[in-house]
C-alpha cells in the first residue's frame, strides 16, 4: 500500500465520520509590466498613439468615440509590441464592453473556451486546460473567489466571471507565456482584468439602460449602469465612480442522469454490463439580481509619483427553484424495496443495456429551492515612483468573498415525495433524443405518493485574500536594457461550513395529508418542447413553503452539529512568499532586432488543511500542514524578422495548486445515493514545463495573421481514486477522492486572423473579419479507480474556433459571431462508473447598434440565436447523459454619454 493510500485509509474514514489596446494614460505613465500591474507594456508609442478610444483631445481630456474596428486594429499593435505572448480584449467605449459577460467576451481570444451553465458564460479555460488552471487577477492583484453553494459543489480556484460587471471593465489581458515577475498559479493563462480609472477616462459620464429577455423564462429584467469620472484641471487628481443593477430571469429545461454503472444487475445479466443510474427530467429556474459598485481614485502630483486606489463591491443573489422527477433504477437504499431487472426485457448494444424493464423502482417528485448569495469586495492600493531610469511600484490588496444562504429557509431546501413502480426505459435513440421513460403508475395522481425525508443543507463559504508586493526595476544601456527584482506575500484562507438537517416523516405518510396546497403540477406546459422522445413532460412536485412550515421545526433548527456536519466542514489556509529577478535584453542579429527577457521566480508555500475527524460519536479536530518550495524559471524572446514579421520563443516552469476542496480533510455524503466525495490533504501542486513558439505577420495596420505552437509537460497530475468506506448510519458508500499520480503532456497549435477591409470603397470599408482556431492534443495515462484513462483530460477540447464578421461605419455597428468547441471529458468515472463527455457545442451571437447622436446609442444583442441545445453522453453515445435547453437571450437598450 502506498503512503497516500495509507493516509486515505487512515484519515478519510475518520473524516467522513477584440481585442484590446494599452490605455493612453497607462502607456504614458507605466514603464514596466510588473506583476503589480500586469497590463501590457508595448515599449513603443505606437500602441498609445493608436488607442482605439482616442480620436481627439481637448486639453488634457480624452474624448472617446471608439469603435470595435478601431479597437481590433489597436490590439494588433499591442500584441505586436508586447515582450511576451499575450492576447487581449478591451472596451470599445467607456462602459461598453463588447459582450454582456466578461467570460463571453474572452471566448473570442485564440485558445480560450468557456463553460455556459444555464446559458451564461461563467468559467474560462485556456489552451485546453480547465478553469482551475487559470490565474485571475483584478488590476494586477489576486482576488478572493466566490464558490458554487447551490448544491454543495465548492472548488476554490476557478474564478466566477459573473461577479464582474462587464461595463466596469476596460481591458482584459490573457498572458500565455509568463515572465518571472508574474504571480504564479496558472498552467493555462494569466488573466488580468482591468477596471476603468479616472485619469484614463477624464471628464465623462455614461448611462446605460437595458432590458434582458430570455425566451424560455419569457420575462424582461432591467439592467442599469451609470459611470462617471472627473479630474482636476491640471490632470493631477481624478475620481471615478460606477454603479450597476442587473437582473435576469433564467429557465433551463434539462434531462439528465448521474451516470452509467457497471454490474448493478449482474445476478441477471452476468458481469460486464452497464445500466443507467438516477435519471431526471427537471426544470431549473433562476432569478438573478446583481448590485455592484466601483470607485477608483488617482493622484499624480508629479510625473514621478502616482497613487491609485481601486475599490469594487458586488452582491449577486441567485434564487434557484428546481422542479424534478427523480427515477432511481438501481437504488435499493429504501428498506423493503429492491429494483429487479426483468430478463426478457433487455436490449443490449455491446456492454450497454440500452433498453429494459425494471420493477420496484423509486420515482420521486422533487422541489429544490435555495437563495444563493455571493458577496465580493476588493480594495487595492498602488503607489508608483518613477525617478529617472528607475521604477518602484508598491501594491497592497485585501479582498473578501462570501457565498452563503441568508437563512435556513433559503439553504438548499429539498422537498420530496415518492412512489415505487415498474420502469421501462429505452435509450437506443442516442444522446440527442430524450430516452423513453414510462411507468404504468400515474405520476399526476397525488394519492400514489408518500413523503420522503425532507432535507435542508445550508452552506457558508468564506474566502479571504491578502496581498502585498514591491517591485523595483532599473533601465540600462547595452545588451541588458532593464533589471527587475521584487517580492510579494500572499495569504489566503477558505472557511467552508455545511449543515444537513434531515426530517424523517412517519413511514407511509401520504401526500394527501398535505392537500390541497402542498403540491402542484409542473407549472410549465412546454418542457423540452423542441426535443423528441417519449419522456415525462409533466409530474407532481411539492410546494416548498408548505413542506418547510410543516416539517422544519424550531427544535430541529436548534439541534447541535452532527458528525456529518463536522465532517463536511473545513478550513484551508495558504501562505506564500515569493521573489523574482528578471533581466530584459536587446541586441541586433544582423538585420534582425532581438528583444526579450529571462528570469527566475522562487515561491515558498505553507498550507494547512484543518477539519474534524470522527470515530463513532467522538469528534477530534485535525490539521494537516504541508510546505512546498518551487523554482520557476522563464524565458521570452522576440525577433523582428522584418518590419511586418515577428517570431517568438518562450519557455517556463509553471505551477497550479490543487483546488481547495481537493486538499480539504472533508467528506460530503450524498443524501440520495450511496456515494460521497472528499479531499486529500496530502496533495501536491501541479507543476509543468512549457514551451511556446509563434510567428506573427502584420500585413497592415488593421490586419494580422498569427500562429503558435505550444507544449506543456505536467508533473504530479492529480487523478481520482475511488474506495468503498463505511459511513455510520449509511453503510457502505463509494468515496471519490484525489491522489497525485500519472503524467500528462498537452500540445497543440493556434492560429488567428483579423482584418478591417479598409481597402474597399466606402461604405464597404467598414467591413471586417476575425477568426481563430485552436487544436489541442494530450498524451496522458492515469486511472479513475481501476479504470484506465488514456489521452484525455478534464475539460480539454481537441478543437475550438470562432469567427466574427462585423461592420463598423458611421452611426451603424453590427457584429455576428459563431463560437464552437469540440467535445470534452467532463467526468473520469470510476471502477464501476462510465466516463462523462460533453458533446460539441456552438453558439451564434449577434449585436446591432445605431448611434442616433454623438451622445445617444441604441443597441440590441442576441445570444444563442440558433437556440442550440447542449448535450452530454457517457462512455458511448447510446449512454445518454444530459440535454440542456436554455433558449435565447436578447438584450436591448439605450446608452447615453456626456
Amino acid at each position: 500500500m502506498t503512503n497516500v493510500s495509507r493516509l486515505l485509509c487512515a484519515t478519510l474514514p475518520l473524516a467522513l465520520s477584440a481585442f484590446g489596446a494599452t490605455q493612453v494614460a497607462d502607456a504614458q505613465t507605466t514603464s514596466a509590466p510588473s506583476a503589480g500591474d500586469m497590463r501590457i507594456d508595448a515599449s513603443a508609442s505606437t500602441a498609445a498613439e493608436q488607442s482605439p478610444e482616442t480620436v481627439s483631445q481637448a486639453g488634457d481630456d480624452i474624448v472617446i468615440t471608439g469603435t470595435y474596428a478601431q479597437s481590433l486594429a489597436a490590439a494588433t499593435e499591442t500584441k505586436r509590441q508586447a515582450g511576451f505572448g499575450v492576447d487581449a480584449i478591451n472596451a470599445t467605449d467607456i462602459g461598453k464592453f463588447p459582450a454582456q459577460n466578461v467570460a463571453e467576451a474572452l471566448q473570442l481570444v485564440p485558445g480560450v473556451a468557456i463553460t455556459r451553465p444555464r446559458g451564461e458564460g461563467l468559467y474560462v479555460s485556456v489552451r485546453g486546460l480547465g478553469p482551475q488552471f487559470q490565474s485571475t487577477l483584478l488590476n494586477g492583484r489576486p482576488v478572493a473567489i466566490n464558490d458554487l453553494i447551490e448544491n454543495g459543489g465548492a472548488n476554490g480556484r476557478q474564478f466566477r466571471f459573473e461577479m464582474l460587471p462587464a461595463e466596469f471593465v476596460s481591458q482584459i489581458d490573457v498572458v500565455k507565456t509568463p515572465t518571472a515577475d508574474m504571480t504564479e498559479g496558472a498552467l493555462g493563462g494569466n488573466i488580468d482584468v482591468h477596471t476603468f480609472r479616472p485619469l484614463e477616462v477624464g471628464d465623462k459620464t455614461t448611462l446605460n439602460l437595458r432590458g434582458t429577455y430570455t425566451t424560455l423564462a419569457e420575462k424582461v429584467k432591467p439592467n442599469a449602469t451609470v459611470l462617471t469620472s472627473a479630474k482636476n484641471q491640471d490632470g493631477t487628481f481624478g475620481i471615478l465612480a460606477a454603479a450597476q443593477y442587473w437582473g435576469k430571469s433564467v429557465r433551463n429545461d434539462r434531462a439528465y442522469n448521474t451516470g452509467w454503472y457497471l454490474d448493478k444487475f449482474s445476478s441477471v445479466l452476468g458481469a460486464g454490463f452497464y445500466t443507467p443510474g438516477r435519471t431526471r427530467p427537471t426544470v431549473e429556474t433562476e432569478d438573478r439580481k446583481r448590485l455592484s459598485g466601483l470607485i477608483s481614485a488617482q493622484w499624480k502630483p508629479s510625473p514621478e509619483l502616482e497613487t491609485t486606489l481601486d475599490v469594487l463591491a458586488t452582491r449577486l443573489d441567485v434564487a434557484y427553484d428546481e422542479y424534478g422527477l427523480d427515477i432511481y433504477p438501481d437504488d435499493s437504499s429504501v428498506a423493503g424495496h429492491r429494483p429487479v431487472l426483468v430478463p426478457g426485457s433487455v436490449k443490449l448494444d455491446g456492454s450497454t443495456v440500452v433498453a429494459a424493464t425494471i420493477n420496484d423502482v423509486r420515482f420521486m417528485g422533487t422541489r429544490e429551492y435555495s437563495l444563493n448569495r455571493h458577496d465580493l469586495i476588493t480594495i487595492g492600493l498602488k503607489q508608483a515612483w518613477n525617478p529617472e531610469g528607475w521604477h518602484v511600484v508598491a501594491n497592497a490588496n485585501w479582498s473578501y468573498a462570501h457565498s452563503f444562504h441568508p437563512s435556513y429557509a433559503e439553504g438548499t431546501v429539498r422537498s420530496r415525495i415518492q412512489f415505487f413502480a415498474p420502469l421501462t426505459y429505452d435509450t437506443s435513440g442516442g444522446y440527442k433524443v430524450a430516452p423513453t421513460i414510462s411507468t404504468p403508475v400515474n405520476v399526476l395522481n397525488p394519492a400514489n405518493y408518500t413523503l420522503y425525508p425532507f432535507n435542508i443543507a445550508p452552506k457558508n463559504s468564506r474566502d479571504w485574500d491578502r496581498y502585498v508586493r514591491l517591485d523595483i526595476d532599473h533601465e540600462m544601456d547595452g545588451f541588458i536594457t532593464k533589471l527587475s527584482a521584487g517580492g510579494e506575500y500572499h495569504s489566503r484562507k477558505r472557511d467552508y461550513r455545511r449543515r444537513d438537517f434531515t426530517v424523517n416523516p412517519a413511514a407511509n405518510t401520504t401526500l394527501n395529508s398535505f392537500a390541497p396546497d402542498g403540491f402542484e403540477q409542473l407549472p410549465y406546459d412546454n418542457f423540452l418542447s423542441g426535443v423528441g422522445g417519449n419522456y415525462p413532460r409533466t409530474w407532481i412536485v411539492p410546494i416548498t413553503d408548505v413542506f418547510y412550515s410543516k416539517l422544519f421545526t424550531t427544535a430541529i433548527a436548534n439541534a447541535p452539529l452532527t458528525a456529518g456536519d463536522l465532517r463536511a466542514s473545513y478550513v484551508v489556509t495558504e501562505k506564500t512568499a515569493g521573489g523574482y529577478a528578471r533581466a530584459d535584453y536587446a541586441f541586433p542579429l544582423g538585420s534582425v532586432a532581438v528583444t526579450g527577457n529571462l528570469g527566475v521566480r522562487y515561491v515558498h508555500t505553507d498550507q494547512v488543511a484543518s477539519g474534524t475527524l470522527t470515530t463513532g460519536n467522538v469528534a477530534t479536530p485535525a490539521r494537516f500542514p504541508q510546505t512546498f518550495n518551487d523554482w520557476l524559471p522563464s524565458f521570452n524572446l522576440r525577433a523582428e524578422l522584418t518590419h511586418d514579421l515577428v517570431a517568438r520563443l518562450a519557455a517556463s516552469r509553471v505551477l497550479t495548486r490543487p483546488n481547495v476542496t481537493q486538499s480539504a480533510p472533508q467528506i460530503s455524503v450524498s443524501t440520495d445515493q450511496p456515494t460521497a466525495s472528499g479531499g486529500n490533504p496530502a496533495l501536491k501542486p501541479f507543476l509543468a514545463t512549457q514551451f511556446d513558439g509563434s510567428l506573427e505577420w502584420y500585413f497592415n495596420r488593421a490586419g494580422s495573421l498569427t500562429g503558435a505552437l505550444f507544449y506543456k509537460a505536467m508533473d504530479d497530475y492529480i487523478t481520482a481514486q475511488n474506495i468503498n468506506v463505511e459511513i455510520p448510519g449509511r453503510g457502505t458508500v463509494l468515496l471519490s477522492t484525489q491522489v497525485n499520480g500519472g503524467s500528462a503532456k498537452v500540445y497543440g497549435a493556434e492560429a488567428a486572423y483579423n482584418q478591417v477591409f479598409t481597402f474597399l470603397p466606402a461604405p464597404l470599408d467598414g467591413l471586417g473579419f476575425q477568426a481563430s482556431y485552436t487544436h489541442t492534443s494530450v498524451q496522458a495515462n492515469y486511472t479513475a479507480g481501476a479504470r484506465p484513462i488514456k489521452d484525455q483530460l478534464i475539460g480539454l477540447s481537441k478543437n475550438s474556433f470562432n469567427v466574427v464578421g462585423f461592420y463598423d461605419q458611421g452611426p451603424l455597428s453590427a457584429r455576428l459571431s459563431y463560437t464552437w468547441r469540440d467535445k470534452y471529458l467532463a467526468g473520469i468515472g470510476s471502477t464501476t462508473q462510465a466516463t462523462t463527455t460533453v458533446a460539441a457545442f456552438g453558439s451564434l451571437d449577434g449585436n446591432l447598434s445605431v448611434r442616433a447622436t454623438d451622445q445617444l446609442l441604441f443597441s440590441v444583442e442576441a445570444i444563442n440565436i440558433a437556440n442550440a441545445n447542449s448535450y452530454s453522453f457517457n462512455e458511448k453515445e447510446l449512454q445518454f447523459g444530459e440535454i440542456n435547453n436554455y433558449g435565447r437571450t436578447i438584450l436591448f437598450g439605450v446608452r447615453a454619454q456626456f
